[in-house]
């Protein structure tokens, strides 16, 4: 019983510690919109999406001890970032489409060499005609994580700064902007007229050291939510219809998301997302969590939807792509983790990476916790199924594989108890569907 008391007190202090360090004392003064009359209607128009593409360029190293662990600490398939990206712009220009949405996350950690080859990639679009807008996402500007793999080590590369950014990405979003936020790489464009497009960057670009963690959470200024809230008053006084993009996520995307991981979602999420929908903005993209999955949230009389797109280097790799059509958006989407290498079993072995790098992360949690490697083994299958129905939405409980609690000890029944908030969360699918629905605007 001693024993079991010390893991409780171990277990309380180390969750007292998180939620300590996940505080934030900013305080945002929104400026909400009271007007109930009819908002404008959404104009014809057709876009994809893709997110997360994570662009990684092999000559940087794909051997060795200190890859290898960047590799089985994640989801991303980043020796096959470069070929994801040459079938997903293939398939896109095959379907015509007007523009093409990309929420952040371009690079694998902000290094020159992957931003020049990604522009070049996408250089293929703009000369199909075919706009290209882009907000950064946390591994993208700044990063400390830039780096060459050698063998059992790493050395720094070099990597873009915010002005670089704006610059390098100036043909996909920041030349043709209508107005651009002082404070921050967000920016007003008007991909077709009627139709504004609000690219929101939450990054904490700014506060990104050498040598310490990279800043994976996501906020605004009150100096770029004062410059959003003028431009929306704008759009409406011109009678634009507004969607967003930001990379972080509008809302939880399950229940207990904002409590297991709140750097995926915009800090003050629930404010932040009321203000934009009462500015009318009923529709926006975003990615950052490697997910297929669409929520709303209503707010009194309004609403918005979050559409989040799975990365393209995570299984099962998709591409959305939208048609807005007499004010109804209607969302299908293409995978091609099954695709990419015709003949192989890469979508089965992907799909394995994902939940073996899942358990990996949660076996390394639970062990902090003192769980057994008995319990371990059991717990974290589970994780790692939840994990990956959730990646490819749509989730189906009757799918979920059961969990003989009674397999596990005691402190294992204890531990899985406080988080199996998270298990249920993940295998309940909140209204829309994820992949293929319409949704009325």
């Amino acid at each position: 019983m001693k024993q079991l008391i010390n893991k409780f007190l171990i277990l309380t202090a180390v969750l007292f510690i998180l939620s300590a360090c996940t505080k934030d004392k900013t305080i945002l003064v929104y400026d909400f919109n009271t007007d109930t009359g009819t908002p404008p209607v959404y104009p014809n128009v057709s876009f994809a999406v893709i997110s997360d593409t994570h662009m990684y360029d092999i000559s940087l190293g794909t051997s060795g001890s200190a890859f290898d662990k960047v590799m089985y600490s994640d989801r991303k398939l980043l020796l096959d970032s470069a070929d994801l990206l040459d079938l997903a712009i293939d398939t896109i220009i095959d379907s015509a489409v007007q523009f093409v949405l990309i929420p952040g996350d371009l690079t694998k950690d902000s290094e020159q060499i992957n931003h020049r080859v990604m522009t070049e990639k996408l250089k293929r679009l703009t000369a199909a005609n075919i706009a290209v807008f882009v907000v950064p996402g946390n591994h993208d500007v700044t990063n400390p994580d830039a780096v060459r793999f050698i063998g059992d080590r790493t050395e720094p590369v070099p990597v873009v700064s915010i002005e670089e950014f704006a610059r390098i990405y100036g043909d996909f979003g920041y030349n043709s902007a209508i107005k651009r936020d002082s404070d921050s790489l967000s920016y007003i464009a008007e991909p077709v007229e009627g139709l504004w497009l609000l690219a929101i960057d939450a990054c904490r670009h700014r506060e990104n050291e050498q040598g310490k963690e990279a800043i994976v959470s996501g906020k605004i200024s009150q100096k770029t939510l004062d410059w959003m809230t003028e431009a929306l008053k704008e759009a409406s006084s011109k009678n634009k219809a507004v969607m967003a993009m930001m990379h972080h996520g509008f809302m939880e995307h399950w229940n207990g998301h904002a409590k297991l991981h709140p750097d995926y979602i915009i800090q003050d999420y629930q404010n932040f997302g009321k203000f934009l929908a009462s500015w009318n903005v009923r529709i926006a993209f975003s990615g950052h969590y490697h997910a297929q999955d669409i929520t709303r949230a209503d707010f009194d009389q309004k609403f918005l939807y979050d559409i989040e797109t799975g990365s393209l280097v995570t299984a099962p790799c998709p591409i959305r792509f939208v048609e807005i059509r007499n004010n109804t958006a209607n969302i299908r989407t293409v995978t091609i983790v099954d695709k990419i290498y015709p003949g192989t079993d890469f979508a089965a072995n992907a799909t394995a990476f994902v939940k073996q790098t899942v358990m990996l992360e949660a076996a390394g949690v639970l062990r902090r916790y003192r769980v057994s490697e008995k319990d371990i083994a059991i717990i974290a299958d589970a994780v790692g199924d939840a994990f990956t129905a959730h990646y490819y939405g749509d989730e189906n409980p009757a799918l979920r594989p059961p969990l003989d609690k009674s397999k596990l000890g005691l402190w294992g029944r204890f531990i899985l108890s406080q988080q199996q908030y998270v298990l249920d969360g993940l295998w309940v699918d909140l209204p829309p569907a994820d992949n293929n629905v319409s949704i009325r605007l």
